[in-house]
């Protein structure tokens, strides 16, 4: 439970795969790289990373934090161009995969968000974001980041 966001302690070479239209059935994608750099604090129940996008000329940076009553994780995002902290996604881990979930809204539609984090190895991760309109029932991927560690 603790300790869950350990594997992605490090540096990492990040490989992102984004839809450059969402919500509109679009099958459009953009590719650029990233670099991020983890850390974990409280003992294992804080993860913080600070991501760059070199071509896009913007930042991020996510906050993870461990309800010990719950054992549920909310996964906070801010993004340099807006300065704006987004709703949490709230969820765990279950079988070496950690699904989480919130509501916030793309562009005015509000929208059910989903992370899923798998295919975790010492040297690789796979993230990837959908958002739903219909309360779940359906979901657009919309956002994916292949994750390799840096030598």
């Amino acid at each position: 439970m603790s300790n869950d966001f350990d594997f992605l302690h490090g540096s990492w070479d990040v490989v992102n795969r984004r839809l450059v239209k969402r919500l509109v059935a679009s099958d459009e994608w953009d590719e650029f790289p990233a670099t991020s750099v983890s850390h974990g604090f409280f003992g294992g129940a804080g993860s913080f990373d600070e991501i760059t996008f070199p071509t896009k000329g913007w930042s991020g940076a996510t906050v993870r934090m461990l309800d010990p009553r719950t054992g549920e994780w909310s996964i906070y995002w801010v993004n340099s161009r807006t300065g704006s902290l987004q709703p949490p996604v709230v969820g765990r881990f279950a079988d070496g995969v950690g699904t989480f979930y919130g509501d916030d809204e793309d562009d005015g539609t509000p929208v059910r968000v989903r992370f899923i984090w798998s295919k975790i190895t010492p040297t690789s991760a796979h993230w990837e974001q959908a958002f739903s309109t219909d309360g779940g029932r359906t979901w657009e991927t919309n956002w994916t980041m292949a994750h390799t560690r840096r030598p």
